[in-house]
């Protein structure tokens, strides 16, 4: 649970059973402020600051940044969006406690100031950011000033990364307790910042009465499921993965297979048309290549083999179709990529039909939308996704998402700018092939590889393509290994 994402209804939720179990609410929010004034001081140097403040807890929070702020001796300018009289509840509280000026949300607040606190709306934002506020926040982008967001930065929905009218990206957001999807699906992720996450009080058993099915994607979560030879292991029993590969691009599922093999499969069979055998043979070493004279079914006759990969470079006709209805049918975990969700664009629920056993299907946007048709933001998306086609969905990006169709989901934190190239993806769906050939259940399967694949890229950093993928992986496995 310490990897959990709250929607803001959740984190409601988890502040009201705090409060329920005898925390009471001003000391959660003087917390919640105190820790924003941690993080501006180990970041900025001691400069006049405007704190914006909104009509709710956040602009409670406000109240108390400004509050300590001053106390350390910072110059402190205050700006509410709404009349004084009208605050409520822990809010009121702590603004009756500032003994400063509070001045109205005008452009003149932001005059000579070095540092924006920005306490004007949470997470749970409900509309979109409009009026004063709006220019406000407009004001402060075109003056360039540093900003701190709390909780969230103002304008960014806390649920969907959405950004609702405007919003200003921030350099720094201090949130609480758990975070939020918002804080890492774009555009909100971006919009943050560096993200710090402070404990303010609120007790962990509060989960237990929430119960949340969305979390950040962490080792954590999945890596008691990975499995390690030990020395009673050979290579029959780390499983067996058949990738497909054609004649036209055969780069593609080379590389799909190699990540499979580097990822801890115990064998790689690549299964390709006799034509392109030679292709495929001469540059392959520890990859099994079998000549096929037509589809798929010979590489699928020993059942030893037990985990199938189908699409990187395949092409998205009728005999890529046919292969992937010969390959669900076997009821073998499977791994759909690329050109075998595009194959069945007219016709998605014939695919979602012929699947009988796990499998995870791994579409960036456009793939997605050939297949799905599901509206609403990335994380709504991909669980109606996984919920229609009983499939695990990896829907990638910079804030990739996999989902179950249990519903629950991961976020993926951890990207890297430098899997902006070619065949990346044919890499990640043979790592997640690979884990399934090992016995890892479909979900931390998927998890698994999308956090490996984004950790192989920062270690290849500048300059890497592809290739160089699978040759990062043993790096990444050496620390999730555990102690031998």
């Amino acid at each position: 649970m310490r990897h959990a994402l709250l929607t803001p209804d959740e984190m409601s939720c988890a502040d009201q059973a705090a409060i329920t179990s005898g925390v009471p609410g001003v000391k959660l929010m003087e917390a919640a402020g105190a820790a924003v004034v941690e993080a501006i001081l180990a970041r900025w140097d001691p400069r006049p600051v405007a704190v914006l403040c909104g009509p709710g807890n956040n602009g409670g929070d406000g109240f108390v940044v400004a509050r300590r702020l001053q106390k350390c001796g910072w110059p402190v300018r205050l700006a509410l969006s709404v009349d004084l009289q009208t605050l409520k509840g822990d809010a009121a509280f702590h603004a009756q406690q500032w003994q400063g000026e509070v001045l109205p949300l005008e452009p003149r607040v932001l005059d000579g100031v070095g540092l924006v606190v920005d306490a004007l709306f949470g997470a749970g934002l409900s509309r979109d950011v409009d009026g004063p506020v709006a220019a406000l926040l407009d004001e402060t982008l075109r003056r360039r000033l540093p900003v701190c967001a709390v909780d969230v930065p103002s304008g960014v929905d806390g649920a969907t990364g959405a950004v609702r009218g405007t919003a200003v990206a921030a350099d720094l957001t201090v949130t609480f307790f758990r975070k939020k999807p918002g804080h890492l699906l774009m555009p909100g992720k971006e919009l943050c910042g560096e993200l710090v996450l402070a404990d303010i009080g609120i007790p962990d058993d509060v989960l237990s009465g929430i119960s949340p099915s969305v979390f950040e994607n962490h080792p954590e979560c999945w890596a008691s499921e990975l499995k390690w030879p030990d020395g009673t292991s050979h290579k029959y029993l780390r499983g067996h993965v058949v990738v497909s590969g054609s004649a036209s691009m055969p780069g593609a599922a080379k590389l799909a297979a190699m990540a499979a093999a580097r990822v801890g499969a115990g064998l790689v069979t690549l299964a390709v048309p006799k034509q392109a055998w030679p292709v495929y043979a001469a540059s392959m070493m520890s990859i099994m290549v079998q000549p096929l004279d037509g589809d798929i079914q010979p590489a699928l006759e020993d059942a030893r083999r037990n985990a199938i990969l189908l699409g990187p470079g395949a092409g998205a006709g009728e005999a890529t179709r046919r292969n992937v209805l010969l390959s669900a049918g076997t009821g073998r975990p499977l791994v759909l990529d690329a050109d075998a969700l595009s194959a069945f664009e007219r016709q998605p629920e014939l695919l979602f039909r012929a699947i009988s056993g796990p499998c995870v299907v791994t579409p960036h946007e456009g793939e997605f939308a050939r297949l799905f048709q599901c509206p609403g933001d990335k994380l709504t998306r991909a669980r109606q996704a996984a919920r229609q086609s009983g499939t695990v969905v990896v829907l990638k990006g910079a804030d990739t998402v996999i989902a179950e169709p249990g519903g629950r989901a991961a976020i993926n934190a951890n990207a890297s700018p430098w899997l902006a190239t070619g065949g990346t993806g044919d890499v990640l769906a043979g790592m997640v092939a690979g884990l399934l050939a090992q016995g890892v259940p479909a979900f931390p399967a998927a998890c698994a590889a999308v956090w490996m694949h984004a950790a192989a890229a920062r270690l290849g950093g500048p300059g890497l393509i592809s290739e160089d993928l699978p040759g990062l992986l043993p790096q990444v496995l050496r620390q999730l290994a555990p102690v031998q």
